[in-house]
């Protein structure tokens, strides 16, 4: 793949700034960057590796969006960015030597139960707050949390920014807003790693990845900033209805596509 036509590549730069909305409010941006790479007739290692260059741009603009407005605090996560890190490193070093068919078929599942999670769970009504002391027995929570998640993201990836929010609201009484915060300075993280891992492989097409991750970046800036200014009330449906369709999407490829 060479040269592209100006038509393709303005209808890529659509799709990666709906994809970079999408993540800077709820994440899943890559079910609609990873399928148009793959159209393209990218090899899908390739695909992969583009998109992490290009979901970079988005998650670093929707965590600094949050850190900025105070809805995430470095300080009380120390933990949890650690063993993300790590388990980031274990699951994109051991990736090869992993059968994700059962995976595949499982993972549908998982995600359209978050988004029942979502429904249901009402936590922190009313006024926002900065986040709460994190006391010593939540931090020890962090270390399984970080090391699975960041684990599954180097092995593969899809609804693991809507895993970091559920997870977060469960274990921490987070607020949905608060939960996003902390879920995209963690996807931040694990993409960093998988992205340098990807480019020491040479599995990365750095001019399309670059222009996709302007893209994403400008559409995470107006998500992010959509999600804080509207609050709870705007995000909940919209990460529900992101991962409902998450879930349907990976569900009928693993289940009922034989092609």
């Amino acid at each position: 793949m060479d040269f592209l036509e100006p038509t393709l590549l303005i209808v890529l730069a659509m799709v990666a700034f709906i994809a970079g909305f999408i993540d800077g409010i709820a994440g899943g941006g890559g079910m609609l960057t990873v399928p148009a790479l793959l159209s393209l007739g990218l090899p899908p290692h390739v695909a992969l590796g583009t998109n992490k260059v290009a979901a970079t741009f988005a998650t670093s603009t929707a965590a600094f969006t949050y850190y900025r407005k105070k809805m995430f605090r470095p300080s009380l996560w120390k933990h949890v960015f650690v063993s993300t890190f790590v388990g980031a490193i274990i699951g994109t070093l051991i990736v090869d030597f992993i059968s994700t068919a059962l995976l595949d078929k499982v993972l549908p599942i998982i995600i359209l139960a978050t988004a029942l999670y979502t429904i249901f769970y009402h936590p922190q009504h009313g006024k926002l707050h900065a986040d709460p002391d994190i006391p010593l027995q939540s931090k020890l929570k962090q270390i399984p949390q970080g090391l699975s998640l960041g684990f599954y993201d180097g092995i593969a990836g899809p609804g693991v920014g809507a895993f970091w929010v559920v997870s977060s609201m469960a274990l921490y009484r987070l607020n949905i807003l608060f939960a996003s915060g902390l879920a995209k300075a963690m996807n931040l993280t694990s993409n960093v790693t998988s992205l340098v891992t990807f480019a020491i492989l040479g599995h990365i097409n750095w001019v399309l990845g670059l222009t996709m991750g302007v893209c994403l970046m400008a559409g995470a800036y107006v998500g992010a900033h959509s999600a804080i200014r509207f609050g709870t009330s705007f995000i909940r449906p919209v990460f529900i209805l992101v991962v409902s369709i998450l879930a349907i999407r990976l569900g009928y490829y693993a289940w009922f596509d034989t092609l």
